[in-house]
């Protein structure tokens, strides 16, 4: 519609971008050049596709899932996102990641350290001071705050 709208010159440029909600006028001219060559034209407009979906929380088990559904369907990336309402790219990294590192690949490892067992003495003993280090500001933050609490104390009186 917004193409047709262009091309008869029903509105100019600007009102058809208005109009139709397109982000730019490359978006337009790309349209109208895939019209006039006769290319089909997918419809990637608000909500209306799932390319650019809106990422959600998964679990281990759903990534497995979805990773077999999309290697059962030939890797059809599109397809796989489209039908679990996550995003292509995620998809896709899943897919690489399981082929190289198999179903281990695909557990969410952020935020977490490595097992105490898998560390040398020397990693040990560098999170020991971290600890040290962390609870000595901690400490020296709680003793400040007592001496100001003291002194806001003492003035009342």
């Amino acid at each position: 519609a917004a193409v047709e709208d262009y091309i008869q010159r029903n509105y100019s440029q600007m009102e058809v971008l208005a109009k139709y909600e397109i982000s730019s006028t490359s978006v337009l001219k790309s349209w109208v050049k895939k019209n006039t060559s006769h290319s089909e034209i997918k419809d990637s407009g608000k909500g209306m596709s799932q390319a650019m979906t809106e990422g959600r929380k998964t679990t281990f088990e759903e990534r497995i899932e979805i990773v077999e559904y999309c290697l059962k369907h030939q890797k059809n990336y599109q397809l796989a996102a489209h039908t679990y309402g996550v995003s292509y790219q995620q998809v896709y990294q899943w897919t690489k990641k399981f082929e190289t590192n198999g179903e281990e690949g695909l557990r969410d490892r952020r935020g977490r350290t490595k097992d105490e067992v898998k560390l040398t003495v020397e990693e040990k003993l560098k999170l020991e001071i971290q600890r040290i280090e962390r609870e000595n500001e901690r400490l020296r933050a709680e003793n400040l705050f007592l001496k100001k609490l003291e002194e806001i104390e003492r003035r009342r009186r």
